[in-house]
């Protein structure tokens, strides 16, 4: 299972370092190896995240995420969408700004950051909307009850989600943004309007892609509860049945839209990756191949997450992942200003996903606990 599952991980690291040694020497293979595990610690949330989508997916539809999707995270959003950036930013043509992603290592790293506030800025908006539509739901399992409770109570007010995160979207303009002028030659630009710009479009994005998936994947449920049928519920071709007895394989458009979902969320969480791999190399090629490596092994994680049930079987690990989540969104609204250490980051994601594995390990040991004490006094009272 382990190898089958991650074995086409391995062999692209196995190649990738082999070609970066060949092409660099022994110090772009060092570099690549450490931008495969700076890209895996920032982005192990991420596969938790993409584990509860993708297991509502048929089996094609997973394959398609591993195939396309890992071809769009690596080349599209590690390799073209930087240059996309800058080509943006600083009003050049896209041949220019390939040309200066190859020749001019430099001047394209102080692009890219340049147009660092506006990638916070989408970024932090779509994620922090994941993050409030999750804590502003009644779910059922709540991890920190405390807080989870009060804030569903909240959540019943509808588009409380997007009042909050205009909200924190203005604060951080009017904060932070208001300090970061740029200069284009023309005068000095404050960037207040350019974070309030991109922040609205990372709204925008969420809402349209998340509302259009969540309208396919409603129809679908109601087609199948409208079935009555059983011989036809199970020649339905958009449902299956998975190993844990969870009813998933969306397909057709609902599966489609939900496929851009997730691209659209795996795109948020590139974007801390790709500006933090400025700190170790800012050769555009040494960078794709290096957080592409790590890219794979969260496609693959995510698969194996599926394939287990482990959000099944650790019920907290879902919360961990969303409130990792919402940590990330604040700080890449922080970095529209001040510096944040990638480490800090990673560090966030790693300790709440930890922390909800825990709890989750420990209420299934409570749960079996009970369920051994209740089955011994079954057996005494039947016995008497």
């Amino acid at each position: 299972m382990l190898l089958k599952t991650f074995g086409w991980s391995f062999a692209i690291t196995a190649a990738g370092l082999a070609l970066a040694g060949v092409l660099w020497g022994w110090q772009g293979l060092a570099i690549v190896a450490i931008l495969s595990v700076l890209e895996i610690s920032l982005s192990f949330d991420n596969a938790v995240i993409n584990a509860g989508i993708l297991r509502k997916m048929n089996p094609f539809w997973q394959k398609m995420f591993l195939t396309l999707g890992i071809l769009i995270a690596v080349f599209g959003m590690r390799l073209v969408f930087p240059v996309f950036i800058v080509a943006i930013t600083a009003k050049l043509g896209p041949i220019e700004a390939v040309k200066v992603a190859i020749q001019d290592h430099d001047r394209y790293e102080a692009l890219v950051t340049s147009a660092h506030p506006a990638i916070a800025a989408f970024g932090g908006m779509f994620l922090l909307m994941i993050f409030l539509d999750f804590v502003f739901e009644d779910r059922d399992i709540k991890w920190l009850a405390w807080l989870e409770k009060p804030l569903a109570k909240l959540g019943k007010l509808e588009t409380l989600s997007i009042v909050v995160s205009l909200v924190i979207l203005l604060i951080a303009a009017t904060t932070f943004a208001t300090a970061v002028p740029v200069h284009d030659g023309e005068g000095t630009i404050d960037k207040a309007t350019t974070v309030l710009l991109a922040g609205i479009g990372g709204l925008v994005t969420y809402l349209v892609v998340g509302g259009i998936s969540g309208f396919f994947e409603n129809r679908l449920e109601e087609a199948e509860e409208d079935e009555e049928d059983e011989a036809a519920k199970d020649a339905a071709p958009a449902t299956a049945k998975q190993g844990n007895g969870s009813v998933v394989g969306l397909a057709g458009k609902a599966a489609f839209f939900l496929f851009l979902y997730l691209e659209v969320i795996d795109a948020s969480f590139s974007f801390d990756g790709v500006i933090g791999a400025f700190a170790v190399t800012n050769d555009i090629f040494v960078m794709a191949l290096g957080l592409g490596i790590g890219a794979m092994y969260i496609r693959s994680l995510t698969v194996f997450l599926v394939r287990k049930g482990t959000l099944d079987d650790y019920v907290y690990l879902e919360h961990g992942a969303h409130y990792a989540i919402g940590a990330l969104a604040v700080i890449l609204l922080i970095s529209i200003k001040h510096e944040v250490p990638e480490v800090v980051t990673g560090l966030i994601g790693v300790v709440l996903i930890g922390l909800s594995f825990m709890s989750s390990v420990m209420r299934n040991r409570k749960e079996a606990a009970e369920g051994n004490g209740s089955g011994t006094k079954s057996e005494v009272a039947s016995g008497a």
